[in-house]
């Protein structure tokens, strides 16, 4: 159990780890795992479990057909004769014509076995590395930038 939301850490595959992130597709486990990996960290990605979808509320039932109360039968009406019921529409399969929900995007989450990892402290604290040896700005950690630009602040740029 984490003490707060920016030091997680859960089993994944058996193993206990730090989450780096969860929800990430394909292309950005894997580069998060090649920045981690060249840090030396031993990273984990697991595929995160679809997410619970909420139950469908139940279609309300239909409205039963308004009858018209029963007339007055004239004097020399024969009483005995029931009157049918009305004919009104059946009930409606709701399932039948539901649209089958749109397959979920594959997506990965991430932990290092260093349960003392955080990403945050990492990037902020410039304990990372690209291969080519330049310092992990938030900006390429984030995907906005192909180079990590490392000479200029991240609170100086606009």
């Amino acid at each position: 159990m984490a003490i707060n939301q920016n030091h997680l850490f859960e089993d994944l595959n058996g193993i206990k780890c730090a989450i780096v992130e969860k929800n990430v597709p394909a292309d950005r486990a894997d580069f998060l795992r090649r920045i981690l990996e060249y840090n030396r960290y031993t990273v984990v990605v697991v595929p995160s479990p679809p997410p619970k979808a909420a139950p469908a509320a139940p279609a309300p039932p239909p409205a039963p057909a308004a009858t018209p109360p029963p007339a007055a039968a004239p004097a020399g009406a024969a009483a005995s004769s029931p009157t049918p019921p009305a004919e009104g529409p059946g009930p409606v399969d709701t399932t039948a014509s539901a649209p089958a929900p749109a397959p979920m995007p594959a997506t990965f989450t991430i932990g290092v076995t260093d349960v003392m990892f955080n990403p945050i402290n990492a990037i902020f604290g410039r304990l990372l590395k690209t291969q080519g040896g330049q310092i992990v700005t938030l900006a390429y950690w984030q995907q906005q930038e192909n180079e990590p630009d490392n000479e200029k602040p991240y609170f100086d740029k606009q």
